[in-house]
């Protein structure tokens, strides 16, 4: 049986908040809720939850700005974030990645798609088992510690988002393949997880820039997909 997470619930819209809550807590996991942007940071700061959903439009403190404050602390910088919002435009979606989410769905959604998700994350944020030997990747100028799930560029530590992290070890392990955004999906996001192509996009975007002089090991295949080698070239296949 899987322990209960601690999920907090920052959404606005109470009779949405109670009836995540209440499904959450049917499938063992521990919900709080908060109404309030600003009261809902301070909840993650004083306890870091196990996994964080976040509405867009919240009174006291927008979500995006939550998002941004927690990716900015220490502390704070690997909790799964599942953002909720009303508002469907890709554009939209796309901020919310930017900042820092790892996943985004847009009511009105199916409790079913939400929980999936929410579990998806959950299995994610799980590090490799310490007796696994193959823990530890190194490629280029760029390491990722799979148990402590940190990615470190020359030794100094880089600061990733849980999908970020797990972007970043499926594209190290097979640097002799070019991994499709489809690849990516099924081996990141998770079997059943429908997520745009655009979504890939954003966050090995945002992988490129933290990665620093290591981004170029980053190669995209244009209309096939990305790949990550042991050189840093500024090398765009056509």
């Amino acid at each position: 049986m899987q322990p209960s997470r601690r999920i907090l619930i920052v959404e606005d819209e109470r009779d949405i908040a109670e009836m995540v809550a209440y499904n959450l807590e049917r499938g063992g996991h521990t919900p709080t809720i908060s109404s309030d942007g600003q009261q809902g940071l301070q909840l993650a700061l004083a306890e870091v939850p196990d996994l964080l959903l976040l509405d867009v439009m919240l009174p006291g403190l927008s979500g995006l700005e939550v998002c941004r404050q927690l990716r900015a602390n220490p502390a704070t910088a690997q909790v799964p974030i599942l953002m909720l919002t009303a508002r469907a435009e890709e554009a939209d979606e796309l901020v919310g990645l930017s900042v820092g989410a790892d996943d985004y769905i847009t009511k009105p959604f199916r409790m079913k798609v939400l929980l999936a998700r929410v579990e998806a994350l959950l299995r994610r944020a799980q590090p490799m088992p310490e007796d696994d030997g193959s823990a530890i990747v190194t490629l280029g100028l760029v390491s990722a510690d799979q148990h402590l799930h940190a990615a470190s560029v020359q030794g100094q530590p880089i600061r990733l988002t849980l999908t970020e992290f797990k972007l970043l070890v499926a594209l190290m392990q097979s640097p002799k393949r070019v991994l499709s955004r489809a690849d990516l999906i099924a081996q990141v996001m998770g079997p059943g997880i429908i997520v745009t192509a655009r979504t890939i996009d954003v966050h090995i975007a945002s992988i490129r820039k933290k990665l620093g002089p290591a981004g170029n090991q980053i190669r995209t295949h244009r209309g096939v997909g990305y790949q990550m080698t042991a050189e840093a070239e500024a090398v765009q296949v056509e």
